[in-house]
């Protein structure tokens, strides 16, 4: 019996993702990779990879549902992205009671009256730009721009102040990081879990009307025996921190490379954003269409399936093996649209799977679009003449198998 081919080992440092992407669509719906040395089924092809993701078939839970689980939380780079109990990590009934708990932080009433908090913040960093850059002099916009508004909007519902806030910023960073040693991300996980203690200390002694302090109470009348949560039940002390680690770290980066590879993918392309001004396209038609063309996250670690999976070319995803939903992969899949890899404003159809599908949708999409579409429409109509500045900074690629954006985004504000 043959054997079967060696896994696809992913660069860590994502130095030419598009290729990888590519030759990840060529091998099938599903092929084996290896992930900082994890083996794993990458799953590019989207109609595929939408059924696993509503699959009861398939779990995120490494602890109950992964023989791995052990040895990757001792060793792999990337353990907090499977060791962390929160509805990320979570499966059947425990995944719907984290998630009945968190989403009033995220509903529709609660976005919408976030909009002149995002709308002051936007007004800000502009007013920040436009007197600090002189005229023919470059800025950098994810710096500038994409970094700040995302971190200060999920610290104002945390009730965290911008500068506590902004303090999150270098550890998250390295949460997305691919190119740490394990002792390195390990260090980077106890300073991260040290300023979470730190910020629910400091909201169990001064409470205020924000999602952090809601969380907090849930917990402790769940710990008193009183009702707390839709169902009874509220946060056990595990699961509160990892539930604010993650609304930080989904509510933060993916947000930064939204606004970054939206500005970088006008500016390199005029006529798309000459669509928008003549009416043609809207701003909600960049955002879709950059979430299609250049989603924010490359792969999302890791799912898991529960019972044997059969793939529609004949090979099967055994129990207990490892999946990576390969997000952007999937998006520019030629069955899926004409054209993948035109970024295209006006496109009719702009379906794409940035922001996951199935029970685990990311909760606070509506949140980053909104947050998107003030920055890029702020921006444009403050800087109608920006431009990038080519050799002005490195505009490589983040060194992440997860993070996708650039390392700078030099731009002209006024040539």
């Amino acid at each position: 019996m043959s054997q079967p081919p060696a896994p696809l080992v992913l660069d860590p440092a994502a130095h030419d993702a598009d290729a990888e992407h590519e030759l990840l669509r060529a091998q099938g719906p599903a092929v084996r990779i290896d992930i900082l040395g994890v083996e794993a089924w990458s799953v590019s092809d989207p109609a595929l990879l939408k059924e696993l993701l509503t699959s009861p078939d398939v779990s995120k839970d490494a602890r109950r549902h992964w023989p791995g689980f052990e040895e990757a939380v001792r060793s792999w780079p990337l353990a907090l992205w499977i060791a962390a109990t929160n509805m990320f990590t979570a499966y059947g009934g425990e995944h719907r009671r984290l998630r009945r708990i968190v989403a009033p932080a995220f509903s529709a009433r609660r976005i919408a009256a976030l909009r002149p908090t995002v709308e002051g913040i936007v007004d800000q960093l502009l007013d920040g730009l436009e007197s600090t850059t002189p005229r023919g002099e470059v800025a950098d916009l994810r710096d500038r721009l994409a970094y700040p508004l995302p971190i200060t909007v999920i610290g104002r519902l945390l009730g965290v102040s911008d500068e506590r806030a902004d303090d999150f910023r270098a550890v998250v960073n390295d949460v997305f990081s691919t190119t740490l040693t394990p002792e390195e991300a390990a260090a980077n996980t106890a300073e991260l879990y040290g300023m979470l203690d730190a910020l629910i200390a400091a909201k169990r002694a001064e409470p205020g009307d924000d999602v952090a302090s809601v969380l907090i109470s849930l917990g402790e009348a769940g710990a008193g025996g009183d009702e707390a949560g839709a169902d009874g039940e509220g946060l056990t002390e595990e699961e509160l921190r990892d539930t604010l680690l993650l609304m930080i770290n989904a509510g933060y980066e993916t947000t930064v490379n939204l606004i970054d590879q939206a500005v970088t993918l006008l500016l390199t392309d005029p006529a798309q954003l000459a669509h928008v001004r003549a009416g043609r396209a809207s701003w909600q038609d960049v955002v879709e269409e950059t979430l299609r063309h250049s989603p924010p996250v490359k792969h999302l670690p890791l799912r898991y399936a529960v019972a044997d999976v059969p793939l529609p070319d004949g090979r099967t995803i055994a129990k207990g093996e490892a999946i990576l939903a390969s997000y952007a992969a999937a998006n520019r899949h030629p069955g899926w649209h004409d054209d993948p890899h035109v970024f295209d404003v006006t496109r009719i159809t702009k379906e794409h799977l940035a922001f996951g599908h199935g029970i685990h949708f990311c909760l606070g999409a509506a949140l980053a679009r909104m947050e998107a579409e003030i920055a890029l429409s702020a921006f444009f109509e403050r800087f109608p003449d920006a431009e990038i500045a080519p050799g002005a900074g490195d505009m490589g690629p983040v060194a992440s198998l997860i993070s996708n954006g650039h390392r700078s985004l030099p731009v002209r504000l006024r040539p």
